[in-house]
């Protein structure tokens, strides 16, 4: 797996630091509110898992399970939602955690879902912005790392299924996924 891996972008050192920065943003912006923390299976479970333990206010967390790639290496256009919200979000602050913001499509599709079921507020957190690669624009309000244009794995992010348990994040080859 190891051999795959072209250079490491984000080393677990970096990650972790980052992690803990956001981690004090979040509990500053909603000092004494409940937040529900919405995960984007299945590249945030290592991210928010990271992250919910800096964050330092009562927090429900849930998950939703979304993609765009499948087992691609770019998007296909039209995000899939297999696992949707089945569970009331209607006056709640809601923050949406995924692992990257790459096209703006699947995060685009889930902040206008989460939204039309009225929470108190909704904003993002990425751990990756690939501002190159949008297609559709969104911002998002909490971000790790600005990436390059580079197909990354590792940290939850992965390629078929593989990758997701390496503790950074790195290019993957290409000849690996071209």
């Amino acid at each position: 797996m190891k051999n795959d891996i072209e250079r490491v972008l984000f080393s677990s050192e970096q990650i972790a630091e980052r992690v803990k920065t956001l981690g004090a943003e979040i509990t500053r912006d909603y000092a004494g509110k409940k937040l529900l923390l919405l995960g984007v299976l299945k590249g945030c479970f290592v991210f928010l898992a990271d992250i919910a333990r800096h964050i330092d206010v009562d927090c429900e967390i849930r998950f939703l399970t979304a993609s765009s790639y499948g087992f691609a290496s770019v998007s296909s256009g039209k995000v899939n939602i297999e696992k949707d919200i089945d569970f009331d979000v209607s006056g709640k602050d809601v923050l949406i955690i995924e692992d990257i913001l790459d096209s703006g499509i699947t995060l685009t599709a889930l902040h206008a879902l989460v939204a039309k079921n009225k929470p108190a507020s909704l904003k993002t957190c990425t751990l990756l912005d690939k501002p190159e690669r949008r297609q559709v624009p969104f911002v998002t309000d909490y971000t790790g790392f600005t990436c390059p244009n580079e197909f990354v794995v590792g940290y939850g992010l992965d390629y078929g299924e593989i990758y997701r348990n390496l503790p950074y994040v790195a290019v993957l080859k290409s000849e690996i996924y071209s």
